[in-house]
């Protein structure tokens, strides 16, 4: 009875997690780069500070880009992309973060850090280290890492970001070797 509870409930996970990958198959290039910047802000963390699903599935689950385009437009995300010029945007896709952007600009193009922290005794009225972890394919392409992602095995290199941010600004941005 508890093996066959156990199948039901992976084959039911494997199910859901196929329908969101199918939904933003379906999801046109533009609609889908406006969707991967700004789903960092659709879902907020819980009591456990994990983030929950709800919003995105919310967004996916309309049928028209009409329908898509006006919910990010009422929670008051669609100028959070749009309101940065098609070049600036094209950057924020492609994760070519660059010294003056906004906090924003980064968390839209790479996420929210792994681990952020204070910076005393800098020249600013507040200064945070932002610290990304990156993983670089044989392939030679790099992406952001992501925890319980199925590509970190294939890595031929981890590699850390730090991104010093002041006065919600980026300031300087510093490659490490992983210590992890």
């Amino acid at each position: 009875m508890l093996r066959t509870l156990a199948l039901i409930f992976v084959a039911g996970s494997m199910v859901a997690g196929c329908s969101i990958s199918s939904k933003l198959k379906k999801l046109d290039d533009e609609e889908y780069n406006h969707y991967m910047a700004l789903r960092v802000y659709m879902d907020q963390p819980d009591a456990r500070g994990e983030r929950e699903k709800t919003e995105r599935k919310e967004f996916l689950k309309l049928k028209t880009r009409a329908e898509r385009d006006q919910w990010l437009k009422d929670k008051d995300l669609w100028d959070r992309f749009y309101q940065y010029d098609p070049h600036i945007r094209q950057k924020i896709i492609d994760g070519a973060v660059q010294v003056g952007w906004d906090k924003h600009m980064v968390y839209q193009s790479w996420g929210y850090p792994l681990i952020r922290r204070r910076l005393p005794g800098r020249q600013a009225q507040r200064s945070e280290m932002f610290i990304y972890r990156f993983e670089q394919l044989a392939d030679g392409s790099h992406q952001v890492w992501q925890e319980g992602s199925k590509d970190t095995y294939k890595a031929a290199r981890l590699y850390i970001k730090e991104v010093i941010v002041d006065d919600d600004f980026v300031a300087e941005i510093r490659e490490k070797a992983a210590s992890w």
